[in-house]
């Protein structure tokens, strides 16, 4: 199975960061984020996470990050700074800024950022999605645009989510703009 996230923030202790995901403090966001990944992630699934990893302590980060089961593959975010970059090679593949990959026919821009890689009136099958993070949305569609897709924590109740369901809720928001 493949997951998608973002914006996991572990280790970010801001108020900013945890308080609107309803915690009260920062260990209690990083374990709450650490117990939903490893509740639905298998150690053979593959987890795209785009941005955003962890701040501040970097050694907690890295054991935090060692702790998720899959096989991680990072996208960076503006929060990932050279150092932190390098640590997280330690715990899966780095690609870089953006890719796009291919899931059942279907074509996914992986990116920290919203992008628009099809317009918000071409409802097709063989549009380029684009995954992002980024905002801190609970909306699932930037910009209500059934190609821009927001796999963040803040929209995904504090997990990753698989392609599969993705794909469901494209699909879905695709018929809801038909009518």
């Amino acid at each position: 199975m493949i997951y998608i996230t973002s914006d996991l923030h572990l280790g970010h202790d801001r108020d900013f960061i945890y308080s609107p995901r309803g915690f009260s403090n920062i260990k209690e966001h990083d374990e709450t984020i650490i117990k939903n990944w490893n509740e639905i992630v298998k150690n053979e699934d593959i987890v795209y996470i785009l941005g955003d990893i962890m701040l501040n302590d970097n050694k907690k980060g890295l054991a935090y990050l060692k702790s998720l089961k899959g096989k991680k593959k990072f996208i960076r975010g503006n929060h990932d700074n050279d150092e932190r970059w390098e640590l997280i090679r330690q715990v899966g593949e780095i690609i870089g800024y953006a890719t796009i990959i291919e899931y059942n026919g279907d074509h996914f821009y992986l990116s920290h950022y919203p992008t628009i890689t099809t317009p918000k009136d071409v409802i097709k099958s063989h549009s380029l999605y684009c995954l992002y993070g980024h905002t801190h949305s609970k909306e699932k569609f930037y910009d209500d645009n059934p190609n821009i897709y927001n796999i963040s924590v803040d929209a995904n109740d504090l997990k990753p989510i698989s392609i599969e369901d993705i794909k469901k809720n494209i699909e879905n928001k695709k018929k809801s703009i038909k009518k």
